[in-house]
């Protein structure tokens, strides 16, 4: 079973929670609201697509590539849990 399906209901959550966080930057727009405003709530919703884009890369290393906790060669499971880390810094 691919990881995306086994977490379904949980990534369609977070992106119906982006879906919402883009409608309230639509509605910001439409109220004319001041910039700030509207570029707080875009920040909001850049920092909820990195976090789905995080976790998604993240199961993806652990699924397809390799899963540190697993993995018996000692180099291997220190490059993958690396790699994960470097993942989550980057889409911070």
């Amino acid at each position: 079973m691919s990881h995306t399906i086994k977490h379904k209901s949980k990534l369609l959550a977070r992106v119906r929670r982006i879906k919402g966080q883009l409608d309230a930057v639509e509605r910001a727009l439409e109220a004319e609201l001041g910039c700030t405003d509207v570029l707080m709530l875009v920040a909001s919703v850049k920092g909820a697509v990195g976090g789905l884009t995080a976790e998604l890369l993240e199961d993806h290393i652990r699924h397809h590539v390799v899963d540190p906790a697993h993995e018996k060669d000692p180099e291997k499971a220190k490059g993958a849990a690396d790699l994960i880390e470097v993942v989550r810094t980057y889409l911070k």
